[in-house]
């Protein structure tokens, strides 16, 4: 399941960039949405250069499906941490 409507429409990396930081905003605290925005800032900066389209959509289902495990891992943690209380 993708983190937010709108992933199977991703297509380029200027999509992907807005996408992934609109992911951002569902992480719990802002000192991690600090950190991934960053990260995000970092890898699209790394692959501006990539001229290979196959590449580039590899790169972009590669993000899409972390921003998952990413945004799944955290509201998992925040469930335990709920019921704990």
């Amino acid at each position: 399941m993708p983190p937010l409507p709108g992933a199977e429409l991703v297509r380029t990396p200027v999509h992907l960039y807005r996408y992934l930081l609109r992911c951002c905003k569902q992480l719990p605290t802002r000192a991690m949405q600090q950190h991934y925005q960053h990260a995000i800032r970092q890898g699209y900066n790394s692959h501006t250069d990539e001229d290979d389209p196959e590449r580039i959509q590899l790169i972009i289902q590669r993000a899409i499906s972390d921003a998952d495990w990413i945004l799944d891992k955290f509201s998992i943690c925040c469930v335990f941490q709920y019921n704990k209380k």
